[in-house]
């Protein structure tokens, strides 16, 4: 675990903020103990926090009374494991009343999720209760009404080798699972696997992610509160904790986040050969066609990018592909639709989420001014460090080679890349690493065939985007670098779960066919009975065939 603590810096692990409050108009590397602050109206978490960090973020400090160290984590899994083995989680009494209190906690406290989120992100309140609240809340309310289903055993055909017999897959939960979430919607993606795991009836740790500190706070305090602490914990924290938490024998991981942690992550979880679930992220294409509803399309492209976390979002637009004759027509679309959502002044608009530290803000800011992309901007491009926020940016034709184009951009910034003809956007996609999502418009039947057909991704929305994370009977995960496994609706419930096979039989009908001594009798016998050859099984038995 020494390179999960030599990452630190590079990938922006600050060492958690529980009891430090934040003063939301600064970096989130500018932090310094003590100052003013207070709570929301109904004293979930602090509404200033500050910090203290300048150059790395090895320096931030933290109050709490402990450390959580190797030895606190073993503690607390042993302590899980052993109320897990009481079998008190494997009850459905148990599963429901957990997942009846998390949608209570939703419910009751919105609010407070709400103002989090804001000071972790400036997220609009709207956009907050589309993209998390109210998509956790239909996840828990799905759980709550198909647990009985998704808890039945499936009755199986048998076979005649079998037979008199009956078969069952029965679902068990595996144990003590681990959730690692991402700052990105801090909400979302921390509470919806823990229902997951929860309906399948795990004990289970949420590690939340220290760079959305006030969402942090809030969930270790909800989850005290409202759900059993005896086997669902949070442990807030950055690098020590989290290696610290690695360290540990789980049942299975899910970690949401980029693809350098989740290397890590994935060798940690080999040293006991635990399953890994990984959501992670790539560079998500929209190919527009040129026979699209123009208003639309732009509109929807908007709400898959800007108006998705400002583009802090996994299967955001990353890029769009477009043919040369119709870049200006979208442009243009796409400028004046920009400009009916946030306004002329995009900087100063309130529905417009900030860059949710200096170190990602810094990040998207190099890639803007790196050499041959700063001249392909044809719409947006102001910044402002204080407020942490960049303007939606259009760029036209960046260079292949330009970390835009070779990395995932995680932010508002919205490279346009041209071809001849729209069936050659298929091999821009192919010659990138597969995507947790791509994306197409176009009213050509044919071509949405061969996009589906030719195209691999974790998921895919035609004529629109990001929606089809909001279908609960559709898996949610990526494929290849863009992630192992999925979850949403029943495919949390058996992510987080064993499909036992399980054949019944009772003491009658014992033939002694399968025993010794074995006799050329019994293999013609046999060999008719396993090719369901029932004819030939009856003469083999009674001797009137032959073997051949």
């Amino acid at each position: 675990m020494t390179k999960l603590l030599e990452m630190n810096h590079a990938l922006c692990f600050a060492k958690g903020f529980s009891r430090t409050r934040l003063n939301v108009a600064t970096s989130p590397f500018l932090i310094s103990r003590g100052g003013g602050g207070g709570y929301c109206s109904n004293t979930c978490i602090p509404y200033r926090l500050k910090f203290t960090c300048y150059a790395t973020l090895s320096a931030v400090v933290k109050e709490q009374t402990s450390a959580f160290d190797g030895k606190e984590a073993a503690l607390l899994v042993d302590e899980l494991r052993s109320n897990f083995n009481t079998g008190r989680t494997k009850s459905y009494e148990w599963r429901i009343s957990q997942l009846q209190s998390i949608a209570r906690m939703i419910d009751e406290k919105e609010k407070c999720i709400t103002e989090a989120l804001y000071q972790d992100l400036s997220k609009p309140e709207l956009e907050a209760f589309l993209a998390e609240i109210s998509n956790t809340k239909s996840s828990c309310m799905l759980a709550i009404k198909e647990l009985k289903n998704w808890m039945a055993p499936e009755t199986v055909k048998t076979s005649v080798t079998t037979f008199p017999s009956s078969a069952q897959i029965v679902s068990e939960p595996l144990g003590v699972v681990l959730v690692i979430s991402a700052w990105n919607f801090p909400f979302l993606l921390s509470v919806e696997p823990v229902i997951g795991a929860i309906a399948a009836g795990n004990a289970v740790v949420l590690k939340p992610s220290e760079i959305a500190p006030a969402a942090s706070s809030l969930l270790a305090k909800l989850f005290s509160e409202y759900l059993d602490n005896t086997t669902i914990r949070v442990i807030e924290g950055g690098v020590p904790e989290t290696t610290a938490l690695l360290d540990q024998k789980w049942d299975k991981i899910l970690f949401t986040g980029g693809a350098r942690v989740a290397r890590i992550i994935m060798a940690a979880a080999a040293k006991n050969l635990t399953p890994v679930v990984l959501e992670l992220g790539g560079k998500c294409p929209a190919l527009v066609d040129s026979d699209v509803n123009l208003q639309v399309a732009a509109r929807r492209i908007i709400a898959g990018k800007w108006a998705c976390n400002s583009g802090q979002a996994c299967i955001g637009v990353d890029y769009v592909i477009t043919t040369k004759d119709f870049a200006s027509k979208l442009i243009d679309a796409l400028k004046t639709e920009l400009e009916t959502f946030f306004g002329q002044n995009a900087l100063e608009s309130k529905d417009l989420s900030r860059i949710v530290n200096s170190f990602h803000f810094k990040r998207l800011e190099s890639m803007l001014n790196e050499n041959g992309v700063a001249n392909k901007i044809v719409h947006g491009g102001q910044t402002t460090e204080e407020k942490l926020k960049i303007s939606p940016t259009i760029l036209l034709d960046v260079p292949e080679a330009s970390s835009m184009m070779q990395e995932e951009i995680f932010g508002p910034l919205l490279p346009l890349i041209t071809v001849q003809k729209i069936e050659d956007g298929f091999q821009v996609i192919r010659s990138k690493p597969k995507p947790l999502a791509a994306y197409l418009f176009t009213n050509s039947t044919e071509l949405q065939k061969q996009f589906v057909q030719n195209v691999s991704a974790g998921g895919m929305t035609i004529n629109d985007t990001v929606l089809h994370v909001t279908v609960k009977d559709l898996p949610f995960g990526g494929v290849g670098e863009s992630g192992i496994g999925a979850y949403h609706g029943k495919f949390s419930y058996e992510t987080f779960s064993h499909k036992k096979g399980v054949l019944y039989r009772s003491f009658s009908g014992d033939a002694d066919l399968r025993y010794p001594p074995y006799t050329p009798k019994k293999k013609m016998v046999l060999k008719a009975l396993i090719s369901s050859n029932i004819f030939a099984a009856i003469l083999a038995f009674f001797g009137l065939s032959k073997e051949t």
